[in-house]
């Protein structure tokens, strides 16, 4: 008989301990047993299956459960130790179950129905650095759930844990609530309040007091350059500059922000620019009382803008006590390029990029390509012109050269080596040339780089999908779609995802909250078939089949030979039963079809109602065939 096969997949893996089982075991082994056995079965088991996690191991006072989702298994571990506080409400101390629970995101070893591996033993030694009726989780786990729980996190720095070769960076989970009693003197999980967490805040969009609405650019291009800056403090947490932009236009109201993001601080400001002078004010608001800590105001000439933001970064910096590390002062202190115009046609490059639409991609790579001409040594202007270009390639199938992108990051990168958008661009490319390894290395150095890039998180997940993991790539594009609350791109491509995990309840979500996204688009964009086509596959799996239809005729009426278009139909149409007309749009593009693209129809769950007509096989031979790239 063949032993069982073994393979590796990504999981957040939850492992828990009794903090004093064997103590109290020996106080009444009965009691203890009959008690803990209540737990598991009336909390703990059903917290776990509630929250779409297995239970792997379970030996005595320890047990270790697997979560194809993150947010699940720190949803489902705050419920835990939540619910054990209330079940040991006036039981006397040393009478008390109480559990220490680790959380880790990793790779783990799969043979039948055992996991083991580095993400599995990671995960045990954070349980044994809680706090009895406390959490402890990785960076990884930290980063992937962000702001999407009622949680806070104490930073906790690097940790040296037994048998485990490198230090793990591990964050305590604060649950809120009044903590729990404790005696004097007692280390038994008394809980520090989340102010004592390193200090986070928001820069919300600076308003464009000029008068003139195409200046909009330069005080939105000043608002996410004070973001990046910020960002590279590893003293402060950042919102996202998407999520902070979701506040644009909307009345100013200080305190609300800081409650929706759960920041305790937000920078507001305005930008006036004039000729070659500019004035930008700005001012530092405590989001818990509105209390202004720091204000001031800059008139400068417009060669003094970078000099301004340094100042402010620095001011925020003193204001909120946050030491900088010396590769920190260099990193906020950099100038981007010394000629303003440059700067300028950068900025309004960036605001074209943003809107994420074909005529904007090349209103962008234009106006990249003209800052490059006035500054030759401007990196992030190429970075500019290879995010374009991957875009233009990967949505609208344009006529882009892969081999153009590559050189046009790696010239960004010899610029200047830690960007993080160049990194994404390379790897995108590299994994359109099926150059998987190389391109995995670029992602995660973007991700490390700027855990808050869009582009980051979405080319990794596309790649991830081309090669088959599911699970790694539904987790970047629900991280992508948080990051760009305007995006409907990530969520709607991950419903296709979801359905093939299984995970319907998730994938409904996905598809409403995309449809509702694309919608806005197409009633800004009209010209945009993505959103229409995406749009359209949303609507099947929500079963709204007539608005499907709609959406689906209007994406080819608007790009009707566009390859994406017609595969992206030819998804609805499997789904809606259409079974022929699917197949013949997939017969009719796969002849032009990138890598990239066959590797799709591959996974793509919205093709699996055609895979067993008899005609898909004639699909599946063109699959073997030399694709474009």
């Amino acid at each position: 008989m063949s032993d069982p096969p073994v393979h590796r997949r990504l999981a957040a893996i939850l492992a828990a301990d009794i903090v004093t089982y064997s103590r109290l075991m020996d106080l009444n082994e009965a009691s203890t047993f009959a008690t803990w056995e209540l737990h598991r079965r009336e909390l703990i088991d059903a917290k776990i299956g509630e929250y779409g996690g297995r239970i792997v191991k379970l030996v005595g006072d320890e047990f270790l459960a697997e979560f194809p989702s993150v947010v699940n298994a720190v949803a489902c571990a705050a419920l835990i130790q939540r619910g054990m506080q209330e079940r040991n409400a006036g039981i006397p101390q040393d009478r008390r179950i109480e559990l220490q629970i680790g959380v880790n995101l990793g790779d783990v070893t799969v043979e039948a129905d055992d996991i083991y591996g580095d993400g599995v033993n990671v995960a045990a030694r954070l349980q044994t650095i809680a706090k009895p009726g406390g959490i402890v989780v990785s960076a990884s786990v930290r980063e992937n759930v962000g702001n999407r729980l009622d949680l806070r996190f104490q930073d906790m720095g690097s940790q040296s844990l037994k048998n485990i070769p490198r230090p793990v960076h591990a964050y305590r989970v604060w649950l809120g609530g009044a903590p729990t009693s404790r005696t004097p003197g007692s280390d038994a999980g008394s809980w520090e309040p989340y102010e004592i967490e390193k200090p986070s805040i928001a820069v919300l969009p600076f308003s464009n007091m000029s008068g003139d609405p195409e200046q909009e650019y330069f005080s939105e291009g000043i608002t996410e350059d004070l973001i990046t800056e910020l960002s590279k403090i590893s003293g402060l947490f950042v919102i996202a500059y998407h999520t902070a932009f979701s506040y644009k236009d909307k009345p100013a109201n200080v305190q609300q922000a800081s409650q929706d993001l759960r920041v305790k601080f937000v920078l507001e400001g305005s930008v006036r620019k004039a000729g070659s002078r500019v004035r930008v004010t700005a001012q530092l608001v405590d989001g818990r009382n509105g209390g202004h800590l720091w204000a001031d105001h800059y008139d400068r000439d417009l060669t003094d803008i970078f000099a301004i933001q340094d100042e402010i970064a620095h001011s925020i910096v003193d204001q909120l006590k946050v030491k900088l590390l010396p590769e920190e002062k260099r990193a906020i202190g950099q100038i981007p390029t010394h000629d303003v115009e440059a700067y300028a046609y950068y900025l309004r490059g960036r605001q074209f990029l943003h809107r994420h639409s074909k005529p904007y991609y090349v209103l962008a790579k234009r106006m990249f390509a003209k800052a490059v001409e006035l500054d030759p040594s401007y990196a992030r202007a190429y970075a500019g012109v290879a995010d374009c270009d991957s875009f233009l390639f990967l949505h609208y199938n344009a006529d882009v050269s892969i081999n153009g992108i590559l050189d046009t990051s790696a010239r960004a990168l010899d610029l200047e080596s830690g960007l993080a958008e160049a990194h994404a661009s390379r790897g995108l490319a590299l994994s359109l040339s099926e150059r998987y390894p190389q391109a995995m290395a670029e992602f995660e150095q973007a991700v490390m780089l700027d855990p808050n890039l869009f582009e980051a998180h979405y080319f990794l997940a596309r790649a991830s999908f081309a090669q088959g993991n599911l699970e790694q790539a539904a987790r970047h594009f629900q991280r992508a779609a948080d990051l760009k609350p305007d995006d409907y791109q990530a969520l709607l491509v991950l419903v296709g995802v979801l359905r093939a995990l299984g995970r319907d309840q998730e994938m409904r979500t996905a598809a409403r909250e995309g449809v509702a996204r694309a919608a806005r688009d197409l009633a800004l964009h009209p010209e945009n078939s993505r959103s229409a086509y995406l749009g359209a596959v949303g609507l099947a799996a929500l079963g709204e089949l007539d608005r499907a239809k709609e959406w689906a005729e209007r994406a080819l009426v608007i790009d009707p030979d566009d390859s994406l278009t017609k595969y992206n139909v030819a998804c609805f149409c499997s789904l809606v039963g259409e079974h022929e007309r699917a197949i013949d749009l997939l017969v009719e593009l796969m002849p032009h079809a990138t890598r990239e693209r066959k590797r799709w129809v591959q996974y793509d769950s919205d093709l699996d109602p055609i895979r067993s007509h008899p005609r898909f096989q004639e699909v599946v031979g063109m699959l073997e065939k030399r694709p474009r790239f």
